[in-house]
């Protein structure tokens, strides 16, 4: 008999929500402790199935009698290397968001409220990475919506719920072509199941799995922000709390990847014609060519310190699109490619890079987060020396940025790496990849430009105030950008508090041993077949 591992990851969440809400009357840091430690026993349940992830089968499945009037709408629960990898990485970023919420939100009002959603939140996030049923992946890719929304609006600087409902806006009409992308699926074959489907569509008629395609990847890019379905993310980056800032980036956005890796690329696309899934995929590649440069660009000039990480999320989703867009291409002839394939070896990175890119995201957020709460500044022109004042932070922000800049021997360094020789690969195979491959490379010059700049103009050097200059006045887009007021503060800047610096601690550790030993991950994805 079959465990019901996957089942206690949703139902445990679930059923802990008015639990957690009860916990934060009592005490807040009662209630982020609770969301850290459900965290914590998910990640223990979901790692529970790595033993069946490496076995003979490569995924562990779990199924129960859920709409039975419906074909195909079984309860089902499912993961392989991939899904795993995701679910792990989203779990990690749950629980050090918990910890660091404790003194980041300290202060704030309804956090009662505030983390029964990041225990919500939660149940959609994962939900979508543990299920092959597409009703229960779309049910769960609308519930992340919905507590996204009101920790961004609730808890915000600013312009809060203006942006969160931009978020909402954008994010929701994403869903609705992955909703039209579903349910013309079920039409066509009768079954919710993904590899029912997948098989069903084989013989479906080709113009209708085209659209289809067009559908869900359309849907799925609105939650990766990229060009140019990116205009939601800078203002809800910017204006959630750093905590949700870590989770947006890490992983919500990055779900958007996982769900075309799945859906678009594991379900539909090997019914395509080799002449429309090739020219497919070169709309892809010039898509992550140009958000990469587009992000990269923002990133270089803006100077509100959480609008440059907003911005390099976008140029990172630039990567990961590229990536997505090269490993079909033997799919594209009708074969089945397993990752362990030198051809495949570009998916193997792109997957690494949505983990590793989580990590460090995360972390280079709490860090913004750390310094915004201490300093109750946003524009890095009136930061500068934060090193000797904040020598912990200005560790866990250098690693963060260096990461994201692609630097060895951290996370981002090895997945991008992949990714490259992946595509160089793949230009023995298919010329068109020459341009987009060296347009890429390229683009990691100024990834690594934006990241020595945040390092330099927040960390090192004096600031304003210490060289008795007066602070520019705007931001990179000519609007002012104020100071954060928040209470408690003196005007002596220290380091962050203890919880906060455990946070950053567990995702420095991360960043730095996945960039060293990567084994772990790579060994999860490359038991994944597709075809």
């Amino acid at each position: 008999m079959t465990l019901p591992l996957l089942l206690s990851v949703f139902a445990i969440p679930s059923l802990s929500i008015p639990f957690v809400y009860l916990a934060g009357k009592k005490s807040p840091k009662a209630a982020a402790i609770f969301v850290a430690l459900i965290a914590l026993v998910n990640i223990a349940l979901v790692a529970a199935t790595i033993p069946s992830v490496m076995g003979p089968t490569h995924n562990y499945t779990e199924s129960y009698t859920w709409i039975p009037q419906l074909n195909g709408t079984e309860f089902t629960l499912y993961v392989d290397g991939i899904s795993v990898s995701v679910a792990l990485i989203s779990l990690v970023l749950i629980f050090v968001a918990s910890i660091f919420s404790v003194n980041y939100m300290a202060g704030k009002k309804n956090l009662p409220a505030y983390y029964a959603l990041l225990c919500m939140l939660s149940v959609g996030l994962i939900g979508v990475f543990l299920t092959s049923n597409m009703i229960l992946f779309y049910f769960c890719w609308e519930l992340m919506l919905v507590p996204a929304y009101f920790i961004v609006g609730e808890w915000g600087y600013r312009n809060s719920y203006k942006s969160a409902l931009k978020l909402f806006i954008f994010t929701h009409a994403g869903a609705v072509f992955v909703l039209l992308g579903i349910g013309a699926i079920y039409w066509l074959t009768g079954t919710t199941d993904m590899f029912a489907a997948q098989t069903a569509l084989m013989t479906a008629a080709p113009d209708a799995i085209k659209w289809i395609l067009i559908a869900l990847t359309a849907g799925f890019a609105v939650k990766m922000a990229v060009f140019p379905v990116h205009m939601w993310l800078p203002d809800a980056h910017s204006e959630a709390p750093a905590p949700m800032s870590a989770l947006l980036s890490g992983v919500i956005i990055s779900a958007g990847a996982y769900a075309i890796i799945r859906l678009s690329f594991g379900m539909v696309f090997p019914a395509v014609g080799t002449a429309f899934g090739t020219n497919f995929l070169y709309a892809l590649s010039i898509v992550g060519v140009i958000t990469a440069f587009f992000g990269s660009l923002l990133s270089l000039v803006a100077n509100d310190i959480k609008r440059v990480i907003a911005y390099s999320s976008i140029a990172h989703m630039g990567y990961i699109m590229f990536g997505l867009s090269l490993f079909p291409v033997a799919l594209a002839s009708g074969n089945t490619v397993l990752l362990s394939s030198s051809v495949a070896i570009a998916v193997v990175g792109t997957v690494l890079h949505i983990v590793t890119h989580a990590a460090s995201k995360g972390l280079f957020f709490l860090t913004a987060g750390g310094v915004m709460h201490q300093t109750e500044k946003r524009d890095i022109r009136e930061m500068g020396g934060l090193a000797g004042k904040m020598p912990f932070t200005a560790v866990s922000g250098t690693i963060a940025a260096l990461s994201i800049a692609g630097a060895p021997p951290l996370a981002c360094f090895v997945s991008e790496f992949f990714i490259f020789v992946g595509a160089f690969q793949i230009i023995q195979i298919d010329g068109f990849y020459i341009i987009p491959t060296m347009l890429m490379l390229i683009a990691t010059v100024f990834s690594l430009a934006y990241s020595l700049r945040f390092i330099s103009k927040v960390f090192l050097g004096q600031s304003k105030e210490e060289q008795g200059m007066e602070p520019a006045p705007s931001d990179a887009h000519g609007s002012q950008v104020p100071a954060v007021k928040e209470e408690g503060h003196g005007h002596r800047i220290l380091d962050v508090p203890n919880y906060m610096k455990a946070a950053l601690a567990i995702l420095v550790v991360l960043v730095v041993l996945i960039g060293i030993y990567p084994t772990f991950f790579m060994q999860l994805i490359q038991t994944v077949t597709f075809g």
